[in-house]
């Protein structure tokens, strides 16, 4: 159910190798491509892609993972080349020792992450002794911060209960918890509930960015897959711009959404176009350098990373720049 969360220390490391097949009577000009990918409303436009035929098996291969926690072990592992994460992962990521490269731009939060509340809670200054459930590493962390500063607050004016994000619908509901920090498509379903909007990343521009990303040694060994994976997304979201209603059917399942949830969930999001993305990963000023420098002040402040983020090779934009 989450997307964002990340272990600072990998622990397992890759011993397998690609099995060669006697039988077969050609060879791929790349490998199969395995990308992992979480539910998250930003990302089912790749789903959306396969589910249309622009994505086909053996390929290119979607595989599911329940976090990002999960996509992340498996990156550092070599189970899978390219992930889907959030900026601040990604960030954690290479401080961690990966090195891995932006290639495309999926969304920036426009609303899509918020903090919510029980209804009795009527203003920012009721969470003081309040149970805040949050998923205490990377974007929660962030929101967490923002929270607290708008609220003007220190950690210890409140009650932090650590939790993923799979754990807060539950957790909520039970009542364990009386604030939220959270994101789609968890947020729609606890405010169709009657929980109360206390702030979201509309707040914060460029702050909640999600990305795909590769590890820098399978673009040049993945390199048409990867072309075409790009092409199959853009495909893909130009159909959902044309075909809303019936984009939102196919993918409302899987997110456990009716799909007048998921067409309300995409207004707190801005997914990023083509045009877009030439914008933030491209030119003498890539917007997504910026953005890089806004999640790292933050991420040094809460000491989620340790230094400032260097700007170098952070993206690799040789496939958007072929795209048309």
């Amino acid at each position: 159910m989450m997307r964002r969360r990340f272990l600072r220390e990998t622990t397992c490391l890759w011993a397998g190798a690609a099995a060669l097949s006697s039988l077969s009577g050609c060879l791929r000009a790349d490998p199969p491509l395995r990308v992992a990918i979480t539910p998250w409303l930003g990302y089912e436009t790749l789903n959306l892609a396969r589910e249309l035929g622009y994505i086909q098996e053996p390929d290119i291969r979607l595989v599911e993972f329940p976090s990002n926690t999960v996509s992340l072990m498996a990156l550092a592992n070599h189970e899978v080349p390219l992930a889907t994460l959030t900026l601040d992962e990604f960030l954690l990521a290479r401080e961690g020792g990966l090195d891995l490269r932006v290639v495309l731009v999926f969304d920036e939060s426009m609303g899509g992450d918020a903090v919510i509340a029980r209804p009795s809670i009527s203003s920012l200054s009721d969470i003081r002794g309040k149970r805040i459930g949050v998923e205490s590493t990377a974007t929660g962390a962030l929101m967490m911060a923002k929270l607290l500063e708008a609220a003007h607050l220190q950690p210890a004016d409140v009650v932090k209960v650590e939790m993923t994000v799979d754990q807060h619908a539950a957790a909520y509901a039970a009542g364990k918890v009386d604030v939220l920090v959270t994101f789609e498509p968890v947020l729609s379903r606890l405010k169709s509930q009657g929980a109360k909007l206390l702030l979201d990343s509309r707040q914060y521009p460029g702050l909640i960015v999600d990305v795909l990303v590769a590890r820098a040694d399978a673009l040049t060994q993945s390199e048409g897959h990867v072309r075409t994976l790009m092409q199959a997304y853009f495909k893909a979201l130009s159909y959902w711009d044309a075909h809303q209603d019936q984009s939102a059917a196919l993918v409302a399942p899987r997110l456990q959404l009716q799909t007048v949830e998921v067409m309300q969930a995409m207004k707190g999001m801005h997914m990023m176009s083509l045009s877009d993305n030439r914008v933030w990963l491209t030119g003498a000023q890539p917007r997504l350098l910026e953005s890089v420098r806004t999640v790292g002040e933050m991420a040094v402040r809460t000491r989620l990373l340790k230094t400032m983020p260097s700007p170098a090779n952070v993206i690799d934009a040789r496939f958007l720049e072929s795209l048309t």
